[in-house]
């Protein structure tokens, strides 16, 4: 199981670790698709076997998490809004890129919502600078050029804590990120506190501690 981990991403995710839920990755390995239990195959029908292999690949890692937060294997399948369907009592989130699934999850009772997104290190393209980022976010970008890029990362990770509470679509201009006080906002009203490591790729939390 040694090459499902990637020693500097995991290195850099300790950075992440927050007292009130759990995060954790995975390589993503030939054969990961075999894990999808039945109930998760019902709902996961994508064609593309590189999807379903990213699929399996997270719930590898989200049943890992289960087991430490003291719950039993359990299937997690996945909501029509693509959201995963936790166990009762949990919330969390899935992501993955083309090589490495990320999960987080923690207990109801230890926070009221979850988000994580996993993305490439590398700089965001310019013509979606604009399109992902306000004025204000982009300030210091000329110095930083993975600015864009962690900036995606975050608000797609707020996106998912918020979206399983409020069932509203948020452009990218809906979020504000700060990202030296670790605050995001949204035009919804919600605020949430964010963390982001940096490694061979981005991984992003964002999470409310208390509904």
């Amino acid at each position: 199981m040694s090459g499902a981990v990637d020693p500097a991403l995991q290195k850099a995710m300790q950075s992440l670790a927050v007292p009130g839920f759990l995060v954790g990755h995975r390589v993503i390995q030939p054969g990961d698709e075999s894990v999808l239990l039945a109930t998760e195959l019902a709902t996961i029908t994508s064609p593309v076997p590189d999807k379903r292999r990213a699929s399996g690949a997270a719930r590898i890692v989200g049943r890992a998490l289960l087991q430490q937060l003291g719950i039993a294997k359990n299937a997690i399948p996945k909501r029509v809004s693509g959201a995963p369907l936790w166990p009762d009592g949990v919330t969390g989130s899935f992501a993955h890129d083309q090589t490495v699934a990320v999960a987080a999850a923690g207990l109801r009772r230890d926070v009221g919502a979850l988000g994580i997104d996993v993305e490439p290190a590398t700089t965001l393209p310019a013509d979606m600078l604009d399109l992902v980022t306000s004025a204000t976010e982009r300030l210091g970008a000329d110095g930083d050029p993975l600015r864009g890029r962690v900036l995606f990362a975050v608000k797609e990770a707020v996106y998912k804590a918020v979206h399983p509470l409020d069932g509203k679509f948020l452009d990218y201009h809906d979020i504000e990120v700060d990202l030296a006080a670790q605050k995001a906002v949204t035009k919804t009203g919600r605020a949430l506190d964010i963390r982001i490591c940096v490694a061979a790729h981005v991984v992003a939390v964002a999470w409310i501690a208390k509904l």
